[in-house]
């Protein structure tokens, strides 16, 4: 990739895990009873066909991680999961005295946080709850972050007791210098022991998440990581760029200097090299982001053009209704967004009366659904098209034209109808998918709201 390219499109942009954007969301037209409204409407038209997605965020960790942007609370006491799991299932149970019939659940998704900060006993009691409480969707996908530190084979044969064939585990990456300045030390044996029980135990699929663009990491660094990676050989890969946005997330990310930071040049080399070498050694591109073995499902659902993304990030089905438990998690209704408080105490008091603990939201106009699904399809596919009147909008012709330096620079084509991303256009799809953003570009913000795009 050259240099000129990285220079032109080097900008602060979305990760477009929704659209709008959460900066965008029009907070003071909200109102939670119009949400709830919206979320029974796509509920009772959906539940039967495609099932429901839980996310639910559990936010607490032994010692602070300071590449993470995450909610996450830090904290050595665990008797806080009792109280917090109670907290979780009246929520749960608030969603289920809201819905006009028994939620079916296709997907579960365990996050953080630290979801095995949890004893495995409390986890068990957790999901059985919720499970107890509704149908299971045919071919449900049950999966969560597992920290290779304090995952025990209790946890994994627990959950995998109770449906869990996906487990995901953050590398990062192995060298010693680099964990110690993001403050998450663990040896390649910690990861390759629990990557080996996890299959031991049945899981189907195991994934690594490693990062590129972190404090003193080099090329050497990747190369070495993913050397590592694949003596294991995990079925998924995520290739995160590391984010760093202190701004957002105060003092957890000022545990080193800016000038530690690979230049974008030299972190863009770090991806280029990533991802070739992930390529030979058998991975596949998914999306953006994401590399799967051709065995795994986020494979086959690229293949059979079924990927979705959402909050959770990639996915190998599409829940239209995806309800969001626990602290700062996000809800989607498709018509709509709700994000819980952010606070425990905040949460913790809005359940405890009797009350869906939002504390913001976005209802979609029509002009946000026709843009969130032209940038769906750009994230999942890499491609988009106009061919009927309802994926129009009035603004498409300005759109065409902010998207004609990307042609010129041979990253797309715009076709009559359409437009397709190039191979080399891949790696500048955040910057693609800005060019839709309408809001982005009516309110340009006066700060720094995003990460940069490479």
């Amino acid at each position: 990739m050259s240099t000129s390219l990285i220079n032109k499109y080097n900008v602060a942009g979305p990760r477009y895990t929704s659209y709008p954007t959460v900066p965008y969301w029009d907070e003071t037209a909200f109102e939670v009873s119009v949400y709830k409204k919206l979320l029974i409407q796509t509920f009772q038209t959906t539940n039967q066909t495609e099932g429901i997605g839980l996310y639910i965020h559990l936010p607490f960790c032994e010692q602070l991680c300071t590449f993470c942007g995450c909610n996450k609370r830090i904290t050595k006491r665990h008797e806080v999961e009792t109280p917090y799991i109670e907290t979780l299932l009246k929520e749960w149970q608030i969603y289920c005295d809201l819905l006009p019939e028994k939620p079916i659940i296709k997907e579960i998704h365990l996050g953080g946080g630290t979801p095995t900060f949890f004893a495995p006993e409390r986890l068990h009691f957790l999901i059985n709850s919720i499970i107890s409480s509704a149908a299971l969707a045919n071919g449900y996908d049950f999966s969560f972050e597992g920290h290779p530190n304090n995952t025990t084979e209790a946890h994994l044969q627990t959950l995998f007791d109770l449906g869990f064939r996906r487990v995901s585990f953050g590398v990062q990456d192995y060298n010693l210098n680099i964990q110690k300045a993001i403050h998450r030390v663990q040896p390649f044996e910690n990861v390759k022991k629990v990557t080996e029980l996890a299959r031991k135990v049945g899981y189907t699929s195991v994934g690594h998440d490693l990062i590129f663009g972190l404090p003193f990491q080099t090329v050497a660094n990747v190369v070495n990581t993913i050397n590592y990676t694949n003596l294991l050989k995990p079925d998924r890969i995520a290739f995160y760029s590391y984010a760093h946005v202190p701004w957002i997330k105060g003092n957890g990310q000022r545990g080193f200097k800016d000038e530690d930071l690979p230049t974008p040049e030299s972190k863009r080399q770090q991806y280029e090299t990533g991802k070739k070498l992930l390529e030979e050694i058998g991975y596949i591109e998914i999306g953006m982001d994401h590399f799967a073995l051709k065995t795994d499902l986020l494979f086959k659902a690229t293949e059979n053009s079924h990927l979705h993304r959402n909050f959770m990030g990639y996915s190998a089905s599409k829940t239209s209704v995806m309800i969001g438990l626990g602290v700062s998690s996000i809800s989607d209704s498709w018509l709509g967004f709700a994000q819980n408080e952010k606070s425990i105490e905040a949460y913790t008091e809005q359940v405890k009366n009797g009350n869906l603990p939002i504390f913001r939201g976005h209802n979609l106009t029509s002009e946000d659904l026709v843009i969130r699904q032209h940038i769906l399809n750009l994230m999942c596919n890499f491609k988009t098209n106009w061919d009927e009147d309802k994926e129009k909008f009035d603004q498409l012709p300005e759109v065409l034209i902010a998207l004609q330096p990307f042609e010129q620079d041979h990253l797309l084509t715009i076709n009559a109808n359409n437009i397709e991303v190039h191979n080399q256009g891949k790696p500048f799809i955040r910057n693609i998918c800005m060019a839709f953003d309408l809001r982005l570009k009516a309110h340009q913000p006066k700060t720094q709201l995003f990460s940069m795009t490479i």
